[in-house]
């Protein structure tokens, strides 16, 4: 049975402080022993960890690929459920990403106490924890073996209390994009002189440009093919080129359903698109576990030009799909991300957690209500809410989205034509 993420946060708080205050003394015994041992200079193999975000790999890719033009060699740290998207800009080495089995405890603790060992076989000697305070990172981060330990540190605040495993404290700002951010524990990483706190330095937008997926033209004709050949399938005239497609992505995941538009919403979302581009293919998107929801969806909406697309493409063949596409319309959810490594144009929907953190770094609108109650997950809840009434997604409109959208059809027509 696969652990539920309330259970993780739980697991988290409740073993994951007594183990972190047992392991800092341990940690701090250790570096003192090796000390005399270690030798200096700058990062030459750091390992970044981040477990539970996809989107969060494509975020931090701007960190990674100045840590790598800083000289280091990098691996990266996920679960094995969120791995792939490690792949669409295959910036790490695909044999120096560690993965933890999170489907069950005893896994979770195999491959673990796997990783912990991984570490030192390959001489990890800065690890960045790109985690907000996460106990279980913590104890990763300090038990690997390496020199330089970089992450967030609470310093004056409450709550968030990890151990003292960290060599270098970095400052979470949240007030400043999460790429920018991951940016400061780079800078932290390959600093000369200490800061209290890191870092004490100016982050450009330009620092968090995302490189663009390399697309597999081969990749690329199968899809347009089986596009059209479900389309056939369904008695819809339809070529790619010839007519747009557009993208309905209306889930999100399970670890913060608050961010879900409702589906009925969607449902009328899609009928107002056909409504206004009704020679247009509407594809509503979703992984294989999703079928069943997004069908939902669709048979409310009865679009015969809207077809379920869930589980129709592997997440490899996402770049190429968003590459094929003109726009989309997603929750505040990885799409929006994994989206931003192509040129496709996006409307996002945001509720309990705002885009000026956690915005898509590609062509991308945000939608928000700016209640005065969001957004209210953030670090220090560790992204958790109370709220059962997502005030936040209800009010936006379906007519908010469609001129949005529209903006972002003609964007899109302007760039292809150019």
């Amino acid at each position: 049975m696969a652990i539920s993420v309330n259970a993780m946060r739980t697991i988290d708080h409740w073993v994951g402080v007594p183990l972190c205050a047992l392991a800092s003394p341990i940690v701090a015994l250790f570096d003192l022993i090796a000390k005399p041992f270690r030798k200096s200079g700058p990062p030459k193999r750091l390992l970044f960890i981040e477990l539970s975000e996809m989107g969060s790999a494509i975020l931090v890719d701007p960190a990674m690929r100045k840590a790598q033009a800083n000289g280091a060699e990098i691996y990266f740290l996920i679960f094995k459920s969120n791995a792939a998207s490690l792949g669409l800009l295959n910036t790490v080495n695909p044999k120096h990403i560690f993965t933890i089995d999170s489907s069950s405890l005893w896994k979770l603790a195999l491959d673990t106490f796997g990783f912990l060992v991984k570490a030192r076989i390959h001489r990890i000697d800065t690890v960045i924890d790109l985690e907000l305070f996460s106990r279980f990172t913590a104890l990763l981060t300090g038990l690997c073996g390496a020199k330089r330990r970089v992450g967030y540190d609470i310093f004056h605040g409450e709550g968030l209390w990890r151990g003292t495993m960290l060599t270098r404290k970095v400052h979470y700002n949240p007030h400043i994009h999460i790429a920018k951010n991951f940016i400061s524990l780079v800078y932290a990483a390959f600093a000369e002189r200490e800061e209290l706190p890191f870092s004490k330095i100016a982050i450009t937008d330009d620092e968090i440009r995302l490189a663009q997926a390399v697309i597999d033209p081969s990749v690329k004709q199968n899809l347009q093919i089986r596009i059209e050949n479900l389309a056939q399938q369904a008695l819809i005239p339809f070529k790619v080129g010839q007519q747009r497609i557009i993208l309905i992505n209306p889930n999100a995941s399970d670890l913060l359903p608050q961010r879900r538009w409702a589906p009925e919403r969607f449902s009328e979302l899609i009928m107002a698109v056909h409504q206004r581009y009704p020679e247009d293919l509407i594809l509503i998107t979703g992984s294989p576990a999703e079928h069943t929801y997004v069908e939902g969806v669709r048979l409310a909406a009865n679009v015969k030009r809207a077809l379920n697309f869930a589980g129709h493409v592997r997440f490899s063949e996402l770049p190429a799909l968003y590459t094929l596409a003109h726009a989309m319309v997603t929750n505040d959810s990885g799409p929006g991300h994994f989206s931003s490594v192509t040129a496709l144009h996006t409307v996002v929907l945001f509720g309990p957690e705002t885009p000026a953190l956690y915005g898509s770094l590609g062509n991308s609108i945000p939608i928000t209500a700016n209640l005065a109650c969001s957004p209210c997950v953030s670090a220090a809840n560790h992204r958790k809410t109370p709220c059962q009434d997502n005030v936040c997604m209800k009010s936006i409109s379906v007519s908010q989205v469609m001129e949005q959208l529209a903006v972002q059809i003609t964007a899109a027509d302007r760039a292809r034509a150019s």
